[in-house]
């Protein structure tokens, strides 16, 4: 099975990604607008049960943090997405970094950018049109974070939440 680690963000962003992603984002009815924590990897079923043990072992070490989206930006060249700009701070970077170094799947591809994806797929000029207009527009969002998802992909490619883990804090 296929899973993946996410943040989903307030109602209120996800409003606001949603508006721009029914139009520009072909992925808009697969998966809730997200902070991606640890892109998709396989599971064996055998190994589920140890996975979700493991992901909890993890999440205890890691305190609620704060996401602050400030910009819409892109990453383009590269591809044609663009996204709300989730300002790194340690709490997201050592929750990044531990589910990468004691967890299950590969290490990332590209180095690791907190992000909101609105738009992608685009072509070259409906791109450049887009992104022209969002970053006139702006964002200027922040709220806490107390719970991260562990999703799995559905055989018709959505994206639903197998398990809900929250970030304990000091409190534990």
């Amino acid at each position: 099975m296929k899973f993946g680690v996410v943040a989903f963000p307030s109602k209120k962003l996800q409003d606001v990604a949603n508006s721009y992603r029914k139009r520009y984002d072909p992925h808009y009815e697969l998966i809730t607008p997200h902070m991606t924590l640890k892109d998709a990897f396989e599971v064996e079923e055998t190994q589920i049960k140890d996975m979700v043990k493991n992901l909890a072992e993890i999440v205890k070490r890691h305190k609620p943090f704060q996401l602050h989206a400030t910009r819409v930006s892109t990453f383009s060249p590269l591809t044609n997405t663009l996204y709300f700009k989730i300002e790194p701070n340690p709490e997201i970077l050592s929750l990044h970094e531990d589910l990468h170094k004691d967890f299950y799947g590969n290490q990332p591809k590209y180095s690791y950018v907190p992000h909101v994806t609105i738009a992608q797929k685009m072509s070259d000029s409906e791109h450049a049109d887009i992104f022209g207009q969002l970053k006139m527009v702006g964002i200027n969002h922040e709220e806490t974070i107390d719970r991260i998802h562990l999703l799995y992909q559905l055989e018709d490619g959505s994206w639903t939440v197998y398990d809900t883990f929250r970030l304990p804090g000091d409190d534990q």
